[in-house]
């Protein structure tokens, strides 16, 4: 059974893990002096061969991406730090930047020195206000103890909190001061990114674990995770499950092994599907609960590993509500700059609404996934290809329980049999 790897949330259990004196004290800020003192490039190489990927959902080689910011072109290099974690199940970077967030100031140092950067911006989420303190007063003693102000700063941006602001050239958009949309590429940001300056943006979840690699090595890295999916990630449990919470462990664990960890589903109830990566990526049910949760695995099994956000749904819950319930969100956070999204989304939520009620026919769900066509690689941005996501694949693995609605005249579930407080005399 594969075991929990704590790197990033090693010391999350002391009650003072948050400060720069915990942080210092289990040996924070050394990587960063260690790597100021290596050449840039050097630098870059090293991420590369330890194997690192995007955490925010993608997964693009986080060293590839430094090495894309071209050198000797006397222009000003920005790092971007991606902190909006909106994505509906997604709470990995709130907790980590709670727990601890120096390693994410440490990772801003070394990346900025590795793409001959002068300044970094971390973009965070406006509702989040005890995390804005909490790394406001990181940043500040990082500047204190001298390991900021010296050649790199890193400016705090609050964001008004738009879902779209977490694609990378919208949030670009947003700490330009404009609205919040995304732009055409080419020009890609490594080209022509913030102020029109050549710009790497990654995840908060990225840029915390290179710290550990300086300190460590490429070859530790590499002997955690799979063949070509490297490393330890943040796996974010939630719903139906004993005991919630965040386990890090080297890609390639099961949901299998992750259930046993946590307990499992709640007493007396059984596993019916699961997002593997957050609301965005395609469900899975209980035939996929050992699928190896890294890149590869989960992509040949017809989803994507995304945010690792493992949202558990048992019997209880009707499939059809949980995917209106999330195709509202879409529909509400589409920017509305392009014609499929704006469009599409709106008559998504029609569909689904009257499908639910159990208005309609058989007929509505072959428009519902000619709709889902119509969307899927047509819009702007990845926003509408997520929002097709869970509609498509429930229907493909719950067709029947649609049907159901409509014979029955309405939804056939008990809303409040799906409540964590049900049974409980609420």
């Amino acid at each position: 059974m594969t075991k929990l790897a704590p790197v990033l949330s090693a010391h999350w259990d002391e009650k003072d893990s948050f400060t720069i004196d915990a942080y210092t004290r289990h040996g924070g800020y050394k990587a960063s002096a260690k790597a100021l003192a290596m050449d840039p490039d050097a630098v870059i190489q090293l991420v590369k061969d330890s194997g690192l990927r995007g955490r925010g959902g993608a997964g693009f080689p986080t060293g590839m991406k430094w090495g894309f910011i071209p050198q000797g072109d006397n222009k000003d290099h920005y790092l971007v730090v991606n902190a909006d974690e909106s994505e509906p199940g997604t709470c990995k970077d709130t907790p980590l930047l709670m727990a601890n967030p120096h390693v994410l100031i440490e990772g801003c140092i070394i990346a900025c020195h590795a793409i001959r950067a002068k300044h970094a911006f971390i973009y965070i989420r406006g509702e989040v206000t005890h995390v804005v303190r909490r790394l406001n007063q990181a940043i500040e003693d990082a500047y204190k103890a001298g390991h900021l102000g010296k050649g790199i700063d890193v400016v705090l941006h609050v964001g008004a909190g738009a879902y779209i602001c977490g694609e990378e050239t919208a949030l670009l958009d947003s700490l330009e001061g404009f609205r919040g949309q995304p732009r055409l590429r080419p020009p890609f940001p490594a080209i022509a990114g913030l102020y029109a300056r050549p710009t790497v943006v990654n995840n908060v979840e990225s840029i915390a674990s290179v710290p550990a690699i300086i300190a460590n090595g490429a070859e530790w890295y590499q002997s955690m995770g799979t063949e070509k999916s490297k490393g330890t990630t943040l796996y974010s449990l939630s719903g139906h499950v004993v005991n919630p919470g965040q386990f890090e462990a080297p890609l390639g664990i099961t949901l299998r092994e992750i259930l046993e960890m946590s307990g499992g589903i709640r007493a007396g109830h059984k596993l019916k599907f699961w997002t593997p990566g957050g609301s965005s990526t395609p469900l899975f049910t209980d035939q996929h609960l050992d699928i190896p949760l890294d890149y590869e695995g989960v992509a040949a099994a017809g989803s994507m590993l995304g945010t690792k956000a493992l949202q558990i749904f048992d019997e209880t819950t009707c499939v059809v509500r949980a995917v209106l319930r999330w195709t509202e969100f879409y529909k509400h956070e589409s920017c509305g700059k392009c014609t499929p999204c704006r469009e599409g989304t709106w008559w998504l939520v029609q569909i689904l609404r009257d499908l639910e009620n159990g208005v309609g026919t058989e007929a509505d769900l072959a428009k519902l996934l000619d709709l889902c066509d119509n969307i899927m690689g047509r819009s702007f941005c990845a926003l509408g290809d997520g929002a097709t996501s869970p509609i498509t694949s429930s229907i493909k693995y719950f067709r029947d329980e649609y049907i159901a609605h409509l014979t029955n005249g309405g939804c056939p579930f008990d809303p409040v049999k799906s409540t964590l407080f049900s049974g409980a005399n609420a």
